[in-house]
C-alpha cells in the first residue's frame, strides 16, 4: 500500500482503523449532547433521534470544510511530524490516538458528558511536550501560538454558552406568551408540533454543527497520520499544479519588491526577509517540474515547511508594518491563500472516511449520556423551551468556531447551555453534584491526557526504535 513494505502498512493500517474507532467513539459519546433534548421530550423515537443525527453529523463532516482540521495538524510542528525515522512518528500516532480512545470510553463509561475535543488535544498537547525533552529536539514542539488560540476557544466556548442561554431564557420568557413551552415533558405523549418541529430543527442543527467541527477532527488526526508515514504521497497536495505553485510565489515576490526595506523595524526586516527567503526555496526546488511527482520526499516535506513558514511569518509581518502598501497587502494575502492550498486539503476518502465512523457512531451509545444532560444537571427536569434554547446556543457557538476553524467542545457548550437555562428557570437549580462531575471531568482531562499521552509515547518510541 502506497509503495511501503508489509510492517508499515500493517502499521498504517492499525493507525486508520484506530482514527476510525476514535471518531466512532466520538460519535456515540458526543451526539447524545444532539439527541438528549428531542428523545427526553419525547419528540422523535430515539430509534429515529439517532438515525437523523447520525445522517446529519455525517452530511456535517463532508460538507463542513478543513479549517479545524488543518489547526489540529498545525499544533503539530513539521519536524516532529515528519521524524526521519518513520517509527518514531508511529510511535506518536499510537499515543495520541490510545490515549484518547481510553479517556472517551471510561468517561462515557461513567455517564460523564466529557470532550472529545479536549481528549484529543490534550493527547497532542502531550506528544508534544515528551518530544520536547528528547536529545534531538532542536525545536519547539509544540506551535505554541496555536496552542493559545484553541486553550482560550474551548475555555470561552462554555461561558459563552452559559451567558448565551441564561440571557435567551429571560429574554424568552418576557416575550413568550404561550406558557406551555416552558413546562416539563409529558411522560405520555408527545410535544405540541410547533415545539416539537422546533426541538427536531435544533437538534438537527446541533447534529450538522457537531459533525463540521468535531468530525473534522478526525480528519486532522488522519492528515496527521498520512503526513507522518507516507509523506511522499501526503505531504503536499499533489492535486495542485506546480505552475500554478510558481505564479503565486512570483506574484508574492513582486508584490514584496515595492517594499521599502529600509524603513522596516528589526522585528519586521526579519519576518520580510524570512518570506523571500522561503518563496526563493519553493521555487528552486519546484524549477521546471511538471508535476510533484518529479519530486522526492525530502524536497516535498522543504515545499510544506516553506509554505507554512511563509504563512506565519508573513502574518506576523502585516501585524506590526505599516511601510507595506494596502494594495500590496491584499496580493500577498491573496497568493498566500493559493499556496496554502498545496498543505491545506484532504483527500476526498479522508472525509467520507470520517464521515461514516462519526455517522455510524452516533447510532449507539446515546442513553447513558440523554438521562445526565435530561435529568441531572438540573434540579427540575428539562422543558421544551430549555432544550430549544440550549441546542440553539450550541448551533451558534461550534458554527462560528467552524468558520474561524477554531475546536470547540460539542458536549461543554450544550451542556452549559442547559445549566444557563436551569439558572434562569429558578435559583439554586442546578445539581451540584452533576455540575461537578462535568466541571472536574473539563479541568481533569488536559492533565490526564498530557500526562499519559507522553508517557506512552516515550514508551513506544523505546519499543519500536
Amino acid at each position: 500500500m502506497f509503495g511501503l513494505d508489509t510492517t508499515l502498512t500493517m502499521f498504517l493500517i492499525i493507525c486508520l482503523v484506530a482514527a476510525m474507532a476514535f471518531e466512532f467513539i466520538n460519535g456515540f459519546h458526543d451526539t447524545a449532547n444532539a439527541v438528549a433534548t428531542v428523545i427526553y421530550t419525547r419528540s422523535l423515537k430515539p430509534s429515529v433521534a439517532v438515525v437523523w443525527s447520525g445522517l446529519w453529523n455525517f452530511i456535517g463532516v463532508y460538507v463542513g470544510g478543513i479549517a479545524v482540521a488543518m489547526g489540529i495538524v498545525n499544533l503539530l510542528p513539521l519536524d516532529m511530524l515528519i521524524d526521519q525515522n518513520v517509527y518514531h512518528s508511529i510511535a506518536m500516532i499510537l499515543a495520541l490516538i490510545v490515549t484518547a480512545i481510553i479517556w472517551n470510553l471510561g468517561t462515557w463509561w461513567l455517564g460523564i458528558p466529557c470532550s472529545s475535543s479536549h481528549t484529543l488535544i490534550g493527547s497532542i498537547f502531550g506528544v508534544g511536550i515528551a518530544y520536547s525533552f528528547l536529545p534531538e529536539a532542536h525545536a519547539i514542539a509544540l506551535n505554541w501560538a496555536k496552542v493559545k488560540d484553541v486553550a482560550l476557544s474551548l475555555l470561552i466556548s462554555p461561558l459563552v454558552g452559559f451567558g448565551f442561554a441564561l440571557a435567551s431564557m429571560f429574554l424568552l420568557k418576557r416575550i413568550v406568551k404561550n406558557k406551555s413551552i416552558f413546562k416539563e415533558p409529558d411522560p405520555n405523549n408527545p410535544p405540541p408540533m410547533l415545539i416539537r418541529s422546533l426541538l427536531i430543527l435544533t437538534s438537527t442543527t446541533v447534529s450538522f454543527s457537531h459533525g463540521s467541527n468535531d468530525g473534522q477532527k478526525g480528519i486532522g488526526l488522519v492528515m496527521i497520520i498520512l503526513i507522518g508515514i507516507i509523506p511522499l504521497q501526503f505531504a503536499i497536495n499533489k492535486g495542485e499544479s506546480t505552475i500554478k505553485l510558481i505564479d503565486h510565489t512570483k506574484k508574492i515576490e513582486l508584490a514584496l519588491s515595492h517594499v521599502d526595506s529600509t524603513k522596516l523595524t528589526e522585528e519586521e526586516m526579519f519576518n520580510y526577509t524570512q518570506v523571500r527567503k522561503n518563496i526563493d526555496t519553493i521555487q528552486s526546488i519546484v524549477g521546471n517540474a511538471p508535476n510533484f511527482d518529479k519530486l522526492n520526499s525530502k524536497q516535498l516535506i522543504k515545499i510544506r515547511k516553506n509554505i507554512l513558514t511563509t504563512s506565519k511569518k508573513y502574518d506576523a509581518l502585516i501585524e506590526t508594518s505599516v511601510v507595506i502598501k494596502d494594495k500590496d497587502k491584499d496580493v500577498i494575502k491573496s497568493e498566500i491563500k493559493g499556496i496554502k492550498k498545496y498543505t491545506e486539503y484532504s483527500p476526498w476518502w479522508v472525509i467520507l472516511m470520517i464521515s461514516l465512523s462519526l455517522g455510524v457512531g452516533t447510532m449507539v451509545g446515546w442513553k447513558k449520556i440523554v438521562v445526565t444532560i435530561g435529568e441531572k444537571i438540573g434540579k427540575t427536569p428539562l422543558s421544551y423551551a430549555q432544550g430549544a434554547v440550549a441546542q440553539v446556543t450550541a448551533t451558534l457557538t461550534i458554527g462560528l468556531s467552524s468558520i474561524f476553524g477554531l475546536p470547540v467542545s460539542t458536549t461543554h457548550v450544550l451542556s452549559s447551555g442547559i445549566a444557563g437555562t436551569m439558572v434562569a428557570k429558578k435559583k439554586k437549580n442546578l445539581k451540584m453534584k452533576t455540575v461537578r462531575n462535568i466541571a472536574i471531568a473539563w479541568v481533569v482531562t488536559l492533565p490526564v491526557t498530557i500526562l499519559l499521552s507522553g508517557s506512552l509515547f516515550l514508551l513506544l518510541r523505546w519499543i519500536l526504535a
